[in-house]
This record gives structure tokens, sequence and C-alpha cells, in this order.
């Protein structure tokens, strides 16, 4: 039997996803009250609210709504972020802390409601996040974070080693916790949803249209397009992420860029795969270098995990995530992969979502570090409120750019960080 991939690299979400609504090249200038950079979660959602507040919207993409790591994702959604809400206390102080806990908090019910109510093809299940450990000690710290998340009313609850054996469907993990909050969906086609929506509610969408830079013009600024055309606009928000270039001085320098890495099986079948994960939830590892994993609407098993960081060539990229997959759940058999894929992810030096004001008129939101979904759905909700006047409550605290050390290094930096934490993983577990 033939195990390799009949699909070269492709991704699963853009061979199944929903038809994309068009959003053709900008193709003369305008004028408007808010200029989008990035047609990712954080720019869409952006636009989608500032449309439905009335604030004229024009959102400029290179390539097409969801076409980065909005569109290539696992399709996770989970309200956390790096950090325990203690820890964001002491960071913040208890005022600034509740806000950004509380956004963090409702960033999943914010993601279903907008599904429900734009009615968004995106297999929606809000079934639960695992996060499993394989030792002792590190289920003690997950089950410390359980408690702090629960003192604050989330639907939380600690799982033992049978528990999670029971759940995930294999016996490597020591425990964990489930948050009740979360969910999984189709992230290119939530992606896509999030456009048709912006665009019902009146906001213009150009694929295919790259800001090639901002400049003040008169009381506004002017971006200049791939196209030719240029934008002038009151406010500029730049949503660009992992794939940021140099739109902006240092923005690309601000965070480390890196990949991350899945395989999709083909349709689990028989009783070995109903074992697998028959709740519905999704799953992370508690690893340095986590794993993460969960079904499609399908029945397939998806894996993911970080690479190096030049984007990949071939399944043999590929190779160290799908022996993670075997090793974890042996019983499931040789596996044929029918798609790989990449993304990449914005990671900050403090593992937090950054927003910048770097200039009058001009925001800057980026840096999820794996959490994109929720958090950069709520983000653009939240920059939608800031940008119409309600600056009350906003949940995260502004920072200057700054660039990482020695940036320049940034791969190497990587490639010693992935060997140097899996070997701290190898000896934890």
């Amino acid at each position: 039997m033939n195990l390799q991939a009949h699909r070269p690299l492709e991704s699963l979400w853009t061979a199944t996803a929903p038809p994309a609504s068009p959003t053709p090249s900008l193709d003369a200038s305008v004028t408007t009250d808010v200029l989008v950079v990035g047609a990712g979660y954080t720019g869409l959602s952006t636009a989608l609210h500032l449309a439905e507040s009335g604030t004229g919207v024009c959102v400029l993409e290179a390539h097409e709504p969801g076409w980065g790591a909005s569109g290539r994702n696992g399709g996770q959604v989970n309200p956390t972020l790096k950090h325990d809400p203690e820890e964001l206390v002491r960071r913040f102080g208890p005022e600034a802390a509740g806000n950004l806990i509380a956004a963090v908090d409702a960033s999943a019910d914010l993601v279903f409601d907008l599904i429900e109510r734009h009615r968004i093809d995106c297999d929606p299940v809000r079934n639960g996040w695992i996060q499993a450990a394989y030792s002792e000690k590190a289920v003690a710290a997950m089950h410390a974070r359980a408690a702090q998340w629960q003192s604050r009313g989330a639907q939380v609850a600690v799982l033992g080693r049978d528990d999670v054996a029971q759940r995930v469907g294999t016996d490597v993990f020591a425990g964990g916790w489930l948050d009740k909050r979360a969910g999984s969906l189709h992230p290119l086609g939530y992606a896509r949803g999030l456009a048709r929506a912006a665009q019902r509610a009146g906001a213009r969408i150009h694929g295919g249209t790259e800001a090639l830079s901002l400049a003040p013009h008169g009381s506004r600024w002017r971006a200049q397009t791939s196209t030719g055309a240029v934008v002038d606009a009151d406010r500029v928000v730049v949503a660009t992420n992992g794939y940021s270039g140099a739109l902006w001085p240092g923005l690309a320098q601000s965070v480390l860029a890196a990949n991350s890495f899945i395989v999709a099986t083909s349709p689990l079948a028989g009783t070995a795969a109903q074992s697998v994960l028959p709740g519905g939830e999704t799953v992370s590892t508690s690893q340095r270098l986590l794993l993460y994993f969960r079904k499609d609407a399908t029945g397939r098993l998806l894996m993911g995990g970080r690479g190096h960081f030049a984007d990949p060539t071939g399944p043999q990229d590929f190779k160290h995530i799908e022996r993670s997959l075997s090793l974890l759940f042996p019983h499931l058999g040789p596996q044929r992969y029918d798609y790989r894929w990449a993304g990449r992810i914005a990671i900050t030096r403090d593992f937090m979502p950054h927003v910048h004001e770097p200039a009058p008129g001009v925001t800057i939101a980026l840096g999820y570090n794996g959490r994109g979904i929720a958090m950069a759905t709520s983000m653009g909700y939240h920059l939608a409120r800031l940008l119409t006047g309600d600056a009350s409550r906003f949940p995260i605290p502004r920072s200057p750019v700054r660039a990482f050390p020695l940036h320049a290094w940034q791969r190497a930096t990587i490639a010693l960080g992935v060997a140097w934490y899996g070997l701290l993983d190898r000896f934890s577990r």
C-alpha cells in the first residue's frame, strides 16, 4: 500500500473551503475613513465591526482574504494567552489585567456568536480544548492554571491520567485540564465568512492589492498600492502579523515569524479510530515545542507543530510531525497523509499580543503566539471600538515597536531554540 501523499503540499483548508466572495484588486484611487492593511482575522474582524458601526472602511490584501496563517492554522479556538491570569495581574496591575482577562475570556464566545449571527459555513464545533502533559510536574502546573480560570468563573475542569486517556485515545499523558469554552472550526471557511459578512455590512475588500508604502498626506494617510491606485484614509490599521514586511519601519523585526507545520490523514475508520477524540475536543501538549491535534468534520486526524524557519519544500519536511502522530496513536497503524502545509505565526518577545500606535492615526496589531483565531477576532472587535471613539477598557496595553535583538539571525535563533527546547522536552518526559 502506498502511504505517501497523493497531493504534494496542499492545505486541507484550501481544498475544502466554501468558495470565496469576489475581492477584486483596487483599480481606482479611493478615500475612506479607515484603511485596514491585511485581510486575516484581525483585519477582517476590524473591518466587519467598523462597517457595522457605519464607518467607511477599505481593506487591502496582497493575496486574498485568509491567505496567510488565518487560512492555514489548526482551527483551534482557544480563549487563553500564554500567560495565566495571575501572571497578567502581576505584569499589568489588577485593573488593566482585569480588562485583558475579560477580553480573553469572551473571545471564543465572540467567534461562535459571529459564526451564528452571520451564518458562516465553517464546521463550528464547541466541545472544548484539552491541554495535556506528559509529566506529573507539568500536570500540577496545569491544574493550578485551571484553578485560576475557575476562580474567575470560566468553565474549565482538571483531568487526571485516566480522564485524558479516555478523552484523547492514548495513554501517554499524565493528565491535564479541559477548557469547555473552546472549540474548533474550518479556519479558511471562517476567514471567508468574515470577509463576506464585512462586505455585506459595507466594507470594501480588495485582494491582489499590496500596500507598498504609508505616508502622511495632508490631514490623512496615503497608501501607495501595487496596482498603482492610492488610498487616502483618516486612520490606518496594519494587521499583517506573521507576514509583516517593510510597510512600517521595524515592524517585521518586532516579531519572530515561525512556521507551524500541519499534516492531515485520510478519514479515520474502524474501532481503533473511534477511540481517538470521541468527544470532539481539540488537544495541545504542554511541551515548549507543543503539538496540537484534532479531528475535522470528515474524521481526518490533523496534527501540527513547529518546523524549521524556511517554508517547506516537500513531504520530507513533515516527517517529525508524522512521527509524533504515530508515537501518540500507535494503535492506528500506518497512516496515509493526504495533506501537508504550513503557515507563519508571529511570536513576540513577551508572548503577548501587541498594539502599537507609532504615529497619530496609525494603529498596528499583531503577535498572537499561536492563539490567533480567538484573540485576533477579539482584537478586531476592540480596535473597531477604539477607532470609533470608545477607548474605555481597551484590553491590550499599548507598546512601542521594538525589534528583537539580533533579528537578522532569527533563522539561526529559531533553529537553536527548536533544538534546545526539544532537548528539554525529552528530559522532562
